[in-house]
């Protein structure tokens, strides 16, 4: 496994910030020589650490104009319940994060859609037609001043 020392965190952040910089500058701004830096983000996918590569998108040039969470109460707190729920929402491309999570409900999702008509489909063609949900709360993102989601 990759020690995370002081060097490693400053990789991460760099590449946090920009997937995409290259070898030579990360190594740059690290302090290390190019070969070295290699090695260090080398080690650090062996160990999984860095799991992976992504864009960053804007949802609003992608026509994505609606985003909300939904805390999601299920009636049924059975792992049959709670796979069949996720299989619906692996399956619903306005689900982009699922999360199952403890507290007075079972699931937290983000959902991103065009507007609030598709919104409402949503609402009720697959939350409502999910024989386990007996709780839907929709928190309405207005606007967010950080998200540092890839």
């Amino acid at each position: 496994m990759a020690k995370i020392d002081h060097i490693n965190q400053q990789i991460l952040r760099e590449m946090s910030r920009d997937g995409r910089i290259s070898n030579l500058q990360l190594a740059d701004r690290v302090g290390l020589s190019p070969s070295a830096c290699l090695r260090r983000v080398q080690d650090l996918e062996r160990a999984g650490i860095i799991t992976g590569y992504r864009a960053v998108l804007d949802r609003q040039a992608m026509g994505v104009g609606f985003v909300t969470y939904i805390g999601v109460g299920l009636g049924e707190h059975t792992k049959d319940a709670q796979m069949a729920f996720e299989r619906a929402m692996d399956e619903a491309p306005e689900v982009v994060e699922c999360h199952n999570i403890t507290g007075t409900i079972e699931y937290l999702l983000r959902v991103e859609c065009p507007d609030l008509p598709s919104y409402k489909r949503f609402h009720t063609d697959v939350l409502g037609t999910s024989p386990y949900v007996t709780a839907i709360t929709t928190y309405v993102v207005m606007g967010s001043s950080k998200d540092l989601r890839a």
